[in-house]
């Protein structure tokens, strides 16, 4: 089995694990699974460009770095942790856009139809906003919450410029902070376990990850100029 299969393997039994733990509430078994979820995604990463002799995508390993910081910072608890947490995520998101827009993602969201994506993320983006206004005021959240989604949306609606698994990757990254702002807000409570932030988020972090890998090709071998005999310049 390849190194990055194994990573993968690891991911998975990392998020089987969190999501039993979050469904049965067992906070130690949380902590100790969470921190590994995006350390395994990046290990695949790193795995899957060496085995296909491509570039390492520095920017979305730095992506994945400033998830699991996130992921860290959300097991505290109260205002200070949140706001470390999506500082955090939001370094991510970032970090994702620079990755997207280097690949000429702005340039494919300017041609129909993909010009809808950003457009719809925009009027979802502002319409759970005013939804969810009154709740983030009183929480003390609704201006960064508000900075933060239109981060957000922004690197969701570029990953739809790279094919529909790194799309779908991007949304469920939006759903998964969307049903956390919810829950921050107070104005919806979902039904069953607790599990759909986790399940959403690993999901979409999955399919931006292995999305990327699967487009990742082996670098171009340098060209090599010939040397110019004397005789030939003549």
């Amino acid at each position: 089995m390849s190194r990055s299969r194994v990573a993968l393997l690891v991911f998975a039994v990392a998020v089987a694990v969190n999501l039993t733990a979050n469904a049965v509430d067992a906070t130690v078994a949380v902590q100790i699974s969470k921190p590994l979820l995006m350390p395994a995604l990046a290990a695949y990463l790193w795995f899957a460009a060496r085995e296909k002799r491509a570039a390492v995508p520095v920017v979305v390993l730095v992506a994945l770095a400033a998830s699991t910081a996130g992921d860290v910072a959300l097991l505290g608890d109260g205002t200070g942790w949140f706001l470390a947490g999506m500082v955090f995520f939001l370094g991510a998101h970032i970090a994702y856009l620079v990755a997207f827009a280097r690949g000429g993602a702005l340039g494919r969201l300017r041609r129909p139809p993909l010009v809808a994506v950003p457009i719809g993320y925009a009027v979802a983006t502002a319409a759970a906003l005013t939804w969810m206004w009154p709740g983030l005021s009183a929480a003390g959240l609704a201006v960064p919450v508000a900075g933060y989604a239109c981060a957000l949306a922004a690197m969701a609606a570029c990953a739809a410029a790279y094919g529909p698994r790194v799309a779908v990757g991007g949304g469920l990254f939006l759903v998964s902070d969307l049903l956390i702002a919810v829950g921050v807000a107070d104005v919806a409570t979902l039904p069953g376990p607790p599990i759909w932030v986790m399940a959403t988020y690993t999901a979409g972090q999955f399919l931006l990850v292995t999305g990327w890998a699967a487009r990742l090709s082996a670098a171009a071998p340098p060209s090599i100029t010939p040397a110019v005999s004397p005789a030939a310049t003549r």
